[in-house]
């Protein structure tokens, strides 16, 4: 058997640990699986592992992960301290800058510096994978990078965050707020204490901005994705949208359309009875479709094991020899993609507006919707709550036919200088299958 891949791990937080442990637990199933041993011979951590529980007496402990990176006795660098910036991205650097293989998990990384990072594995010849960066466990940049062959893919799309889709699936299912359902989340820890970077989207925007690459053959370009968090989901949402057939779900897309690729990220209404539609919890699915073949990926988005998983399999390519290029070509290859704006958006859009009860109020919301080719697919008034007085603004519901953004912003903006909306509207996207 042929010498063993070593390996230099950064990072012993969740994910870490669980890297450690499978790669000391399973050293001789790996073995068996990439033709040579696989060991762990090094790790750089400032703190303890988070699990406790490992034994990692026989390792090499260091707190620097740069001197790690570029330092003797270790074939393949892992990062897994997260974080677009340094020690992450100076160590990765250090190691790529020798013609050291590097795997990482670090979707932050790879949708701030993606193409600046190839690049530089490509002057020295060495190996990049980042398999566990979206989806954890589910194999979505396997299968863009090589498992379509030569299928053209027009669209990508999916539910990549685990701790938003457990808190709208628990407000959907018990009928409790975003606020109940956030504390739960963070106390069984699905969310940060600060949540921000989940609930407001920007974790789902680093991960189809790196999916829209693999797709459509560009430089990764995080800041062209066009975000909406789910802060604003009420209870009155979710039931409207079940009433009317659909789950509200935080959803990342990439489209190719006629003016460019579109990147966004917002809430969504899909149907009920749709793969995406019935994915509940931290459970996590990416939708490619293509002129060959539609297929939806589900599985395990977060959590160390599922992670873990996903790195370890990027290392058994490693040993194994097994090597393809990082986005599926040369970084020669990859274009700039033209941005589609938001503003040409096309899609059906809910739209929920708190209605002032006076004369020409209805009057004044159909025209203006009107005069800009708006069609509408339904209108619903729901009744005031009991609690409510009679003058109270009364809740109505309009559901458009495909649109674009841009006439139906012009629109909701005239309904408000028009004067017969108590409070700012709630829009939220619809995605057919």
């Amino acid at each position: 058997m042929e010498a063993p891949l070593r390996v230099g791990l950064a990072g012993l937080g969740t994910v870490g640990s669980a890297v450690a442990g499978m790669l000391l637990r399973t050293r001789d199933k790996l073995a068996d699986r990439a033709g040579r041993p696989i060991d762990l011979v090094a790790v750089a951590s400032k703190d303890p592992p988070r699990d406790q529980s490992l034994d990692l007496s026989s390792i090499k402990r260091s707190d620097d992960p740069v001197a790690l990176a570029k330092g003797e006795g270790i074939d393949v660098f892992v990062e897994l301290m997260g974080g677009s910036g340094d020690p992450a991205k100076a160590s990765v650097e250090a190691a790529l800058g020798i013609g050291r293989p590097v795997v990482t998990a670090n979707k932050a990384l790879i949708a701030k510096h993606g193409t600046s990072l190839i690049k530089l594995a490509e002057k020295h010849n060495a190996a990049f994978n980042f398999e566990a960066a979206v989806g954890g466990g589910i194999p979505v940049i396997k299968t863009l990078r090589e498992g379509l062959g030569g299928a053209e893919i027009s669209r990508v799309y999916g539910i990549l965050n685990g701790t938003c889709n457990y808190i709208l699936t628990q407000m959907q299912k018990e009928g409790r707020s975003f606020e109940d359902c956030l504390k739960e989340a963070q106390k069984l820890g699905y969310a940060e204490a600060d949540p921000t970077f989940d609930i407001g989207g920007f974790d789902t925007a680093h991960k189809i901005a790196i999916l829209a690459s693999l797709a459509f053959g560009a430089e990764v370009d995080a800041d062209a994705v066009y975000v909406e968090g789910i802060q604003s989901i009420t209870l009155a949402d979710l039931e409207a949208a079940d009433d009317l057939g659909y789950r509200v779900k935080l959803l990342g897309v990439a489209v190719k359309t006629d003016t460019g690729v579109e990147q966004r990220v917002h809430p969504t209404m899909v149907p009920k009875g749709s793969v995406i539609g019935e994915i509940d919890g931290v459970t996590n699915a990416v939708a490619i479709n293509s002129d060959a073949l539609d297929l939806t990926l589900v599985g395990p988005g977060a959590g160390g094991a599922a992670t873990a998983s996903a790195v370890v399999a990027d290392l058994v390519d490693l040993a194994s020899g097994r090597r393809v290029m990082p986005f599926g070509r040369g970084s020669a290859k990859l274009k700039k993609a033209v941005r589609a704006p938001m503003q040409d958006h096309e899609g059906g859009y809910y739209i929920r507006l708190a209605a002032v009860d006076k004369p020409g109020t209805a009057a004044s919301i159909a025209g203006r919707m009107a005069e800009r080719g708006i069609s509408l697919e339904s209108i619903v008034q729901h009744r005031r709550d009991k609690k409510q007085s009679s003058d109270a603004p009364a809740p109505v519901i309009l559901i458009t036919y495909a649109t674009n953004e841009d006439a139906m912003r012009s629109a909701l903006d005239a309904i408000k200088k028009d004067g017969v909306l108590a409070a700012d509207p709630q829009v939220i996207r619809i995605e057919k299958n």
